[in-house]
């Protein structure tokens, strides 16, 4: 076949003569040869370097005959024009396609079998050329390709076809060693083939019904099905091989022919009633949405992502819960803003068509691990028992007892030799018990952001009683209300066979079948409730799984009322962009990226704030925040990362329902915001603030040159305080005399001031930053801000920030000092002299 492609004797000297007037003779020369001949001219006028109108009236020429074509010289002629064996560059092949390109789509029609992955590149290449002055041709063309994508492969059973599961990225290959026998069997291919004419997120009905009846037919379809399928769920990301002229490599987790076939994997196995259906489309979801690296908007595979969210879509009511519990796993992981809005969309569709709200329908599908009535699962493993617990305020423990009942922390050697594989499962289980109790913490701190309440059955059987969700319910503050207006506030305990809230000051109030519940929340309580709250809980040294008691809010200023709608309380600061980007991704806010490589100078960052659980989608009113953020330093152009932003305007926008025409959205104003909707996107902003701005780093006063921004660094570093900030101080102000620092230290407005054995000391309550008394010099203390941080701080209770945060910060800084006559520090000794 290669030989076919060398000259062709008397085709240049045909070529001369009609390019010297005689007219003819080049069809005249083709027509002589015989159909070997004739592809062999066809593959010579093909290449670059022919004459342009020698090769189009040539080529136009032998399109229109039957030469005769196999399916290798059909290949070859489309592998030169794409992909790496290709003999044209992305300009000479769009200067060349009307010309070149009709005799590989004749080619591959007289073949009957093609390379359908270059086909669908052309396709795409002719339809971004339309607008040419040639756009007839090149409708024509697509149309062609058309029909060749919509053919389906001839199929020899016991044999897959190369462009089924091509060798164009890894997955394929993967697939096919791992499962060659079973990808042989009859009507596999078939069945494949069918499932590689997918191109889109959505199949059609009668697309959806032949799948079924191929599926039907193929030798163990189902197990096909499910092992191709955890296949690509498993993917790693990896550099497909790109037959896109213009493409780069893209990393992904498989390229264009072997998406597609997953694509109708994905709705195939909605037809099936097997029981890892759902959770594996969720798997797929979650794999392909991540950003490439783990995190960041850019989607693994984008297309996958939307379509194994979009099936999730499809469910039936009787695979609601599931469907939606596995949706309403992946906004934490996936932040690209088209799969989030399809994940709403399907979240929204699958509830509906259950006829409950998404909310109610994740609360019916969280699992209970198995566990029993005391937050336990045992598991015998010889002579000793794995003990899987979850504990208040949300945490899973594992522990082994051994056969004389001694509790154990880790696995005995015996257990780890002989029962090896029963303790792989063991751990998993904990994994599971984790990853399931952070998302219980997230998704109650939605619904206590929202509003939500519910009728008391439903909360005790999905809240209080259950083995999992209950043990970060149980930890937080909740309301009861019959209906008259009036609620009262405790947390739960267990009362003879039902439930009691037990009030800061010791009082108990049954919770009565007609009640509702909802989460406390310090914006509806008074000054006085809120600051029993917290000396309760400091009292009973009870930590909560998230900031609840400790919340703080954030009220309309007279200010934000001047400016009517938006608000700058937060304008005008420095943040490090990468850490900010993180936060502002961490909690659900999405937007374009700054730098060099991304989307440029200003960004508006946007959050939609929880609706309540038990809101009909239709109904109500739907609010979302903007963020206004700046590039002010792009960073290394290496790089192509912004290193540094700058904060400006909170916006606000609603929405009646939760879904609406495109430009539903309206501009509204600050007066207009519902308070619990305006604290809460303002307590993230504050967050994004407070955590990565440059007056919040320590060493930025010492980086030289390259500091910048040193005014701003000391106005945020020591200034006026933020709610979070007055929230420490408070915390501060109980704390302090349970400690042994209670006749060293004292608070003032901005500061923490600590009295060492060689001077004092002013803390920032906000930044933490350190003022050195009488000469105000600045003192660079850096603390790890790990785990251990809080354990310097004397081993004092933290009722939040326990892990690490400024409050734990703050109180190891205190501790330090107070002894300063024992720092040992040379960077801190040096700073100390000269200071003095």
């Amino acid at each position: 076949m290669v030989g076919i492609t060398g000259p062709v004797d008397g085709l240049d000297e045909a070529v001369a003569r009609e390019r010297a007037g005689a007219t003819g003779t080049l069809e005249r020369f083709l027509d002589s040869l015989d159909p070997a001949g004739r592809r062999a001219a066809a593959f010579a006028l093909q290449r670059p370097g022919t004459h342009r109108g020698s090769a189009e009236r040539g080529l136009a020429h032998l399109a229109g005959q039957r030469l005769g074509w196999s399916a290798a010289e059909s290949d070859l002629m489309l592998a030169r024009l794409l992909g790496r064996d290709s003999v044209f560059g992305p300009y000479e092949l769009r200067e060349a396609f009307p010309v070149v390109v009709p005799i590989a789509v004749s080619a591959a029609e007289q073949a009957g079998e093609y390379d359908r992955t270059r086909l669908r590149t052309l396709r795409r290449l002719a339809e971004s050329y339309r607008w040419d002055r040639r756009a007839e041709e090149y409708g024509e063309i697509r149309r062609r390709i058309d029909v060749l994508l919509a053919r389906e492969a001839p199929v020899v059973d016991g044999r897959l076809p190369r462009h089924l599961l091509d060798e164009l990225d890894d997955y394929g290959p993967a697939m096919r060693a791992a499962h060659g026998e079973l990808l042989s069997g009859a009507g596999v291919a078939a069945f494949l083939g069918h499932c590689a004419l997918l191109d889109k997120p959505r199949a059609t009905r009668v697309w959806r019904r032949r799948a079924a009846e191929l599926l039907a037919g193929a030798e163990r379809g189902a197990e096909v099905v499910r092992l191709l399928l955890e296949g690509i769920a498993a993917q790693p990301q990896h550099r497909v091989h790109d037959v896109d002229p213009f493409g780069m490599g893209l990393v992904s987790l498989a390229g264009d022919a072997n998406t597609s076939l997953v694509r109708g994997l994905l709705w195939a196995s909605l037809g099936l009633g097997e029981e890892w259906v759902v959770p594996l489309l969720g798997a797929v979801a979650l794999n392909a949405g991540t950003g490439l690296g783990g995190s960041g908007g850019i989607c693994r595979s984008q297309p996958l992502a939307t379509t194994a969210v979009a099936v999730l879509g499809e469910c039936t009511a009787e695979r609601a819960e599931e469907a939606v519990a596995e949706l309403g796993r992946l906004p934490r992981r996936v932040v690209n803003r088209t799969v989030a809005k399809g994940i709403a969309r399907a979240t929204e569709t699958v509830a509906a068509r259950a006829g409950m709200t998404a909310s109610m329908l994740r609360e019916r599908a969280v699992p209970d691990l198995g566990l029993d009535g005391r937050g336990v699962r045992e598991t015998a493993l010889g002579a000793y028992t794995a003990e899987l617990a979850v504990r208040e305020p949300g945490t899973a423990l594992l522990s082994f007892r051994g056969p004389e009942g001694r509790l154990l922390k880790t696995a005995p050697k015996e257990v780890r030799e002989a029962r090896a594989e029963e303790l792989k499962e063991v751990r998993a289980g904990l994994r599971k018990a984790s990853a399931l109790l952070s998302e219980e913490r997230a998704r109650l701190e939605e619904h206590l952001a929202a509003g939500t309440s519910w009728p008391a059955e439903d909360w005790r059987r999905y809240y209080a009683d259950h083995p999992v969700t209950g043990v970060v319910a149980r930890a937080l503050v909740w309301e009861a209300g019959d209906g008259a207006g009036g609620w009262t506030a405790g947390l739960p305990e267990r009362a003879g066979g039902g439930w009691v809230l037990a009030a800061a000051d010791g009082t108990a109030r049954p919770v009565g079948a007609g009640d509702g519940l909802r989460l406390w929340h310090p914006l509806r309580a008074g000054d006085e409730e809120v600051a029993g709250w917290r000396a309760a809980l400091l009292d009973r040294e009870r930590r909560q799984p998230f900031k609840q008691v400790f919340r703080e809010v954030y009220p309309l200023t007279p200010a934000e009322r001047e400016t009517v709608s938006y608000s700058n309380r937060f304008a005008g600061h420095v943040l490090r962009y990468g850490q900010a980007r993180a936060l502002m991704t961490g909690r659900g806010w999405a937007g374009r990226h700054l730098g060099y490589f991304s989307d440029g100078d200003s960004s508006e960052m946007v959050k939609e704030l929880p609706a309540p659980g038990e809101l009909p989608a239709a109904e109500g009113v739907r609010w979302r925040a903007r963020f206004f953020v700046e590039l002010v330093d792009g960073g290394a152009v290496s790089d192509g990362a912004a290193a540094l932003c700058s904060t400006d305007q909170v916006r606000f926008e609603r929405r009646a329902g939760a879904a609406g025409p495109r430009g539903a959205w309206e501009r509204a104003e600050l007066a207009e915001v519902p308070a619990l909707v305006l604290s809460e996107a303002l307590r993230d902003v504050d967050l994004f603030v407070g955590v990565a701005s440059v007056g919040a780093d320590p060493e930025w006063r010492d980086r030289g040159e390259d500091r910048g921004y040193g005014a701003y660094w000391r106005s945020w570093g020591f200034g006026e305080l933020t709610a979070g900030a007055r929230v420490r101080r408070e915390t501060l102000a109980r704390l302090l005399p349970r400690t042994r620092l209670a006749d060293r230290v004292e608070l003032t407005d901005r500061f923490l001031r600590v009295r060492g054995q060689l001077g004092a000391y002013r803390i920032h309550l906000g930044s933490g930053n350190v003022l050195m008394e009488p000469s105000d010099a600045y003192l660079c203390v850096v603390v790890d801000r790990s785990r251990e941080a809080g354990r310097a701080a004397g081993k004092v209770f933290l009722p939040f920030e326990e892990d690490g945060g400024m409050l734990s910060v703050i109180l190891s800084k205190a501790f330090l000092l107070a002894a300063d006559d024992r720092i040992t520090d040379p960077t801190i000794t040096a700073q100390l002299r000269r200071g003095r």
